[in-house]
């Protein structure tokens, strides 16, 4: 795959999360995508294929009442595209981590991305 076509299928899912079609975000996946989501060094959240990555990505819709992933920059290292993302959110209820409803989150981060088969194959969240 090119630079160019790989920062479209990123682009793609980014944009897609931060309208929260889930669907679309999808697009673009391999059907045995691998998710991670490491949060202060532990693993917080992890899948396996289309189908479970669509079941999280549904049960996060509600965590946010407004959510926005802007990447602030992009290079590719070998076989993984790394994009340093900037994340606003804004807490849609109270949840049992001890956020508060209407409190806004800002998080940088990094989301690096692994590919086959002209899909992303792999996502990992590291923040």
């Amino acid at each position: 795959m090119s630079p160019t076509e790989i920062r479209a299928l990123v682009d793609h899912y980014i944009d897609a999360y931060n309208r929260k079609d889930v669907d679309d975000m999808l697009d673009g996946l391999h059907p045995q995508v691998q998710f991670k989501n490491i949060s202060a060094g532990v693993v917080n959240a992890s899948t396996n294929g289309i189908a479970e990555l669509k079941a999280l990505a549904l049960q996060s819709l509600s965590l946010f009442s407004e959510r926005h992933q802007k990447i602030e920059s992009f290079e590719i290292q070998g076989p993984v595209a790394v994009a340093i993302i900037a994340f606003r959110a804004v807490v849609a209820s109270d949840l049992p981590n001890g956020l508060k409803k209407g409190q806004v989150l800002t998080l940088s981060g990094r989301s690096e991305f692994e590919f086959q088969d002209e899909a992303i194959s792999k996502i990992t969240d590291i923040s």
